[in-house]
């Protein structure tokens, strides 16, 4: 019985933190790591040794440093300030509770255009740093994605294989 709660807890901390791939106000990566303290502590840490903890680590400090980076690089690649970086990230924590789904998109787009345009630039430059907003959005969605992945993958490989 303690092992399938075990293993409901490791597949709902999974689920969560490749849900968090896609929304931000969910942990992400830190949902996937905690679930190798539930199997840990709930199946055994023998499994693990220090190789695992320290790539695993390397992965959630990437995670979180890329982010913001990607999401920063896609506004600045296409002319925006830090103003726009601001805005879009902004709009990216408002806006999926404002317009549900379609605001996940929406809000790092009109947050960056939202700030270029009270930075004072013109509409056509607040309008590309919105573009590169959506562009570093969707690209740290691919890079979240895939290396939170790679931790699953890692887990379940580190599980068989010890």
């Amino acid at each position: 019985m303690l092992i399938t709660t075990a293993w409901i807890l490791i597949v709902l901390l999974f689920a969560v933190g490749m849900a968090g791939a896609v929304y931000p106000v969910l942990p992400g990566a830190l949902a996937i790591y905690a679930a190798f303290f539930v199997y840990g502590w709930m199946i055994g840490f023998e499994s693990f040794g220090l190789w695992f903890w320290l790539v695993q680590t390397t992965i959630v400090v990437v995670l979180m440093i890329a982010d913001y980076a990607v999401s920063a690089l896609g506004v600045k690649k296409f002319g925006g300030t830090r103003a726009s970086v601001i805005g879009s990230t902004i709009g990216l924590l408002i806006g999926p509770f404002v317009i549900p789904v379609v605001g996940l998109i929406a809000g790092p787009f009109l947050g960056a255009v939202a700030g270029e345009l009270i930075a004072g630039k013109d509409m056509r430059q607040s309008l590309r740093a919105g573009v590169g907003a959506l562009v570093g959005f969707f690209s740290g969605f691919v890079v979240k994605f895939a290396l939170q992945l790679l931790m699953i993958i890692l887990f379940i490989i580190w599980i068989v294989k010890y």
